[in-house]
């Protein structure tokens, strides 16, 4: 073996030894009462406000672009309280991964016709929009209805962390996951026999596939996925909302009315337009649980520069 090929195995060995410790010191947190884990969550939020810079920036950055009414003080107090709910999204993801059927029955409270999917014969589509309490939209998904669930994930280049991901979203075994590398046919085969599509539609993948539509008044690269695919399909779409609750007694999973009229005779990227403002009105009902230390406006239309610099 050549030095270098040492030192990468060396390294790697040390991230997923590293992984390993994290997940062991998940597991055991997830054993405490959820209202201390989510003290504990927020302490790591100010912690990681003050030591975590670059991810400060880009929430920092969102704001100022997303919230451009709101003073400087009031824009860094939302940011300050995103990086608290941000530190809980973090140390009670073991919770979701590893609790019980019945404590996470417990914790979780359903508001909506979470039995629609169940009810409807033909192809479905949830869009559960990236507030961090995220995950616990797939829990609900698949302890509080019956018909089987399909998604995308974001692939981990940590072996240990991506295990720990598809493992953790998959133990009910009432559902399939698929990497955005993957063949997109694969999704789409799940769905034709009758998997319900839980769709993240407000991530920057770039401009394959998107277009430029505004976010808070931001051109953002935005997926028309969703649009073309309900269309196509002649899917039932329901919208979905993940919270936590403030006081750290639990979560609340908001299933919404189906949109009967979308995309409806809207051209994609109207469609989209109004998939984006629904949004923005679910931001501004609960600002600081959204994920603004996504760089959301990565991808930027030609000759403009980087809002990340």
């Amino acid at each position: 073996m050549t030095d270098q090929g040492f030192r990468l195995s060396l390294g790697e060995w040390a991230g997923q030894a590293g992984a390993r410790l994290a997940l062991a010191l998940l597991w055991l947190l997830h054993l405490l009462p959820l209202p201390l884990l989510a003290a504990l969550g927020r302490a790591l939020g100010r912690v990681l406000f003050a030591l975590a810079h670059a991810r400060r920036r880009i929430g920092e950055r969102n704001v100022q672009r997303c919230l451009p009414a709101w003073d400087a003080a009031r824009q860094q107090a939302l940011v300050r309280e995103h990086f608290e709910y941000l530190g809980r999204s973090l140390l009670e993801r073991g919770v979701l991964w590893w609790a019980s059927p019945e404590r996470l029955r417990r914790l979780i409270t359903i508001e909506g016709d979470v039995g629609l999917a169940d009810r409807t014969e033909g192809r479905f589509m949830w869009l559960v929009p990236h507030f961090l309490a995220l995950e616990t939209a797939g829990v609900a998904t698949q302890l509080f209805q019956q018909r089987q669930v399909t998604a995308f994930y974001q692939q981990q280049s940590n072996r240990v962390f991506d295990d720990a991901i598809r493992q953790g979203r998959l133990r009910f075994g009432r559902g399939t996951v698929h990497t955005r590398h993957d063949n997109a046919l694969k999704l789409l085969r799940d769905v034709r026999q009758g998997a319900a599509f839980l769709n993240l539609p407000d991530m920057d993948f770039g401009l394959k596939d998107s277009a430029f539509v505004d976010f808070f008044g931001v051109p953002a690269a935005t997926l028309l996925a969703p649009a073309r695919m309900a269309r196509s399909m002649h899917m039932t779409v329901q919208p979905v909302v993940a919270l936590m609750r403030p006081d750290g007694r639990g979560y609340v999973v908001q299933f919404l009315p189906p949109w009967e009229d979308w995309p409806g005779t809207d051209e994609d990227e109207a469609a989209t337009r109004r998939l984006n403002a629904w949004i923005e009105q679910q931001v501004m009902a609960h600002p600081a649980q959204y994920l603004w230390v996504h760089k959301r406006f990565k991808t930027r239309p030609p000759g403009e520069p980087s809002l990340y610099a």
